[in-house]
């Protein structure tokens, strides 16, 4: 089943393989119009199998890919900018660390309601433990089998549809576009064994790299 924008109404179902789409765009202050430039039209693209995910990130700036397995935990972050190619190893307690942030999440859903690419959608406010809050529109008509993929919505009861992130300056909304319910090859959570500069997760600590993780979302 391909969904393109036509509004539909299912009941609920658990998405356990297929591929989901979701366009970029920004909202910027006066000071940073360039970079919004470089983002604004940007497109991610998740890939889910069982307990494997990739979610790629194509934006003016270069591409980029996270490949997670939810069984063990582990993962890398695949870069591409400007010819330069980095795999970011990451161990299952790497993986924690990164995306700590994210632990303790709450959705409080405020009563309204909206159609956004065809599906109904409940608006609530996500609230992160440092008081970090943004809004997300999901539909509770989908529910996600592996909620690993993206800690930000692993609570979430339901697939996040359209939602809203800051960073400093810049706005970013990210809305579902496309959503397939199709089979993924086993090939897209093949992990490179050549043409990439390797460095391990603590390493990007170590040095001070943490503007290179990136992981597919927009982070403060």
């Amino acid at each position: 089943m391909l969904f393109t924008g036509i509004a539909v109404t299912k009941a609920q179902r658990t998405f356990s393989e297929g591929i989901l789409v979701y366009n970029m765009s920004v909202e910027t202050g006066s000071g940073q119009p360039k970079m919004a430039d470089m983002f604004d039209g940007a497109t991610t693209t998740i890939f889910l199998k069982g307990n494997q995910s990739r979610v790629e990130l194509v934006s003016g700036l270069g591409k980029e890919a996270t490949i997670h397995n939810a069984k063990t935990g582990t993962a890398v972050i695949l870069k591409d900018y400007s010819g330069q190619k980095l795999m970011i190893t990451l161990t299952a307690s790497d993986w924690e660390t990164n995306n700590n942030k994210y632990k303790g999440i709450t959705f409080e859903n405020t009563g309204e309601t909206a159609v956004i690419s065809g599906y109904k959608c409940q608006k609530a406010i996500a609230k992160l433990v440092n008081g970090t809050t943004f809004t997300v529109y999901y539909t509770p008509d989908i529910r996600m089998a592996n909620t690993s993929y993206d800690p930000q919505f692993s609570s979430l009861p339901g697939l996040a549809v359209q939602y809203e992130m800051t960073s400093g300056k810049m706005q970013f909304k990210f809305t579902l576009a496309k959503i397939s319910f199709e089979n993924v090859p086993a090939s897209r959570f093949e992990i490179p064994t050549s043409g990439y500069r390797v460095i391990t997760y603590k390493e990007t600590r170590k040095y001070n790299y943490s503007s290179i993780i990136f992981s597919g979302k927009i982070c403060p």
